[in-house]
């Protein structure tokens, strides 16, 4: 528990006491979230070329530690890391899916004139090009909130299942969570691949 009232203190000296998330913050944190897959890849990568240290400095940093703070009996050795690299994998996988998602509401939503060129008259929206791009794009907004507000709770729950990383008790909602996520995830991809 004192871990979450730290975090919170730690949240509020960053963006002042009963405020709301700061975009800056929000943002970084989907981009965190975003970039799991690959950090889990290069954070194998330094363990192999001898910078557990260096690796262990990064996770701190992504999750919220102040790796200067850490006692040597606290700091992560090669096989925390690895095993939480291992971790990152399926969480990765499973922002793969938000990360698709934002990438077709600039493909299909945003830059909807630039993909399809007409004609419009059997689109959502047409026979004009302008209510085809609004209509793609109105459609689009909700699930590029929705793959946001993914994101952002994938970096949430890879911050809890950090906390073995950094000694601290991971009770089993986590685990259970990213089980459960893991699972949704490899179903959606199935169902979608089913009806393409």
């Amino acid at each position: 528990m004192s871990f979450l009232a730290s975090r919170r203190t730690r949240d509020e000296r960053r963006r002042g006491p009963g405020s709301p998330v700061v975009p800056a913050l929000f943002a970084s944190r989907v981009g965190y979230a975003a970039a799991l897959l690959p950090a889990a890849v290069v954070t194998l990568g330094a363990l192999a070329a001898g910078r557990a240290e260096q690796a262990g400095a990064w996770w701190a940093r992504a999750g919220e530690q102040d790796p200067t703070t850490l006692t040597p009996e606290r700091r992560p050795g090669a096989w925390r890391l690895v095993a939480h690299a291992l971790v990152c994998v399926p969480l990765g996988l499973v922002a793969l899916i938000p990360v698709g998602i934002e990438i077709l509401f600039v493909l299909r939503g945003v830059l909807y004139p630039l993909v399809d060129h007409g004609p419009y008259d059997h689109s959502w929206g047409g026979p004009s090009m302008a209510g085809a791009w609004a209509v793609h794009f109105l459609v689009a907004l909700p699930f590029a909130a929705a793959g946001l507000g993914a994101l952002w709770l994938l970096a949430r729950l890879h911050t809890r299942l950090a906390g073995r990383l950094w000694d601290r008790r991971v009770g089993a909602g986590p685990v259970l969570a990213l089980l459960v996520s893991s699972v949704a995830g490899v179903v959606l991809v199935i169902a979608w691949i089913h009806q393409l």
